[in-house]
């Protein structure tokens, strides 16, 4: 069922075609329930005055894909920056669930030990054309997390970076080209295929296709719910489009202001908001088009 909206029309917004395009497509989130993978509890973040993410807690399981959605400004970049311990957090605990039942605390982790757990988590950012050196072909990007972490994959690195590019749908002549001889549609399958490189458990994905024209976008969120359904990816879906997330993720996380003000399943979240600042987000939502 589609969120409530007051607009008619997909072409109203670009997310709203996203959308469409993707249901065109014949696509449409699926519903797990798995072990634990990460915790995240009472997040703070403050600059001087100013407290960007307040007391933010949520849960990961593995092989869901997690939406945290709000406007901008609304912190939850910045949640998945803390997750990651790209900066420091005011307070606050990530705990890491190993297999064995375990945990990890990422946030007391020494540096030796959080460049080992780098290759456990992996993030594609936003800017498809920043994320990439100019200056290094494909093959030298994707071979950069292996020199990294050490790590040769037991069929061979030439093998593993054709499986890649195979993987996130682009041929073996990219391995000799350049990022500028690509579309950001293709520079950000080949972020993608440089965060699967070392086969992560977490993949990161903030505003993946938010600096993508329409179609390219609804490309790429194809491919990453393929990916997902393929190898049972967990993944943190960050983005300000509520039909992005609706059609993504198992589960929606709302935030505000720096806080989270909703939680639930993307049927319970788009049907029935709770919280009046999710129902004005759902009231934005261009209809879908049942047919």
């Amino acid at each position: 069922m589609a969120c409530v909206t007051t607009n008619r029309y997909p072409e109203a917004s670009a997310s709203g075609l996203i959308a469409y395009k993707i249901k065109m497509m014949g696509f449409s989130p699926g519903k797990q329930t798995m072990p634990t993978l990460l915790t995240a509890a009472n997040l703070t973040k403050r600059y001087d005055d100013a407290t960007v993410v307040d007391g933010v807690s949520l849960t990961l399981h593995r092989g869901e894909t997690l939406g945290l959605v709000g406007e901008s400004g609304s912190g939850k970049s910045t949640v998945a920056r803390l997750i990651l311990r790209l900066i420091e957090p005011t307070s606050g605990t990530v705990l890491l669930h190993n297999p064995d039942g375990t945990t990890l605390d990422i946030l007391a982790l020494p540096h030796r030990e959080l460049c080992r757990l780098r290759r456990r988590i992996a993030i594609v950012f936003q800017d498809p054309y920043a994320a990439l050196n100019p200056r290094l072909s494909v093959e030298q990007i994707l071979r950069e997390p292996f020199a990294i972490h050490h790590e040769r994959p037991a069929e061979g690195i030439p093998a593993r970076l054709l499986s890649l590019l195979d993987e996130v749908g682009l041929p073996s002549t990219a391995l000799n080209r350049y990022p500028h001889e690509f579309s950001g549609g293709q520079r950000q399958r080949v972020n993608i295929a440089r965060a699967l490189a070392l086969r992560p458990e977490l993949l990161v994905l903030d505003e993946p296709v938010s600096a993508l024209d329409v179609s390219v976008a609804a490309q790429v969120i194809n491919l990453l719910r393929d990916l997902q359904q393929r190898h049972g990816l967990t993944s943190l879906f960050i983005s300000h489009s509520m039909p992005l997330v609706r059609y993504l993720c198992q589960r929606i996380v709302v935030m505000n202001r720096g806080r989270i003000v909703e939680t639930g399943t993307w049927d319970e979240v788009c049907t029935t908001p709770r919280e009046p600042y999710t129902q004005q987000l759902v009231a934005a939502t261009p209809e879908l088009p049942t047919a």
